[in-house]
């Protein structure tokens, strides 16, 4: 298993003119990554998508532990991708991931 430190965006909700929105946080975690895998998706579009299968295991704290489910994305070499689960094994947190994150971000 190898050392990652990196980034994980939460989305955090918030009501502006009675619309709820989206408010990323990001905030930093140590961990390791205990799956390191991709693979190319085919498509119909001119490239094949990347998608990376890893698994990071982080240790969690509280805010983690509490926010789990608003998880959006992890920072892993260099580039954002998208967290499609998390599986929950006190005191630590297991983020599957997944396909390269485009969404919102931090102000």
């Amino acid at each position: 298993m190898s050392k990652w430190f990196g980034k994980i965006g939460f989305a955090e909700p918030y009501e502006s003119h009675g619309v709820v929105k989206d408010c990323i946080v990001e905030r930093q975690y140590f961990g390791e990554v205990v799956r390191n895998n991709r693979r190319w998706q085919e498509t119909s579009k001119v490239n094949d998508d990347l998608n990376i299968n890893n698994q990071i295991s982080i240790v969690a704290d509280p805010y983690a532990l509490n926010t789990f489910h608003s998880i959006k994305y992890v920072e892993f070499m260099g580039s954002l991708w998208k967290v499609s689960s998390v599986e929950v094994q006190f005191p630590r947190l297991i983020l599957e991931v997944g396909g390269v994150y485009n969404g919102e971000r931090p102000a």
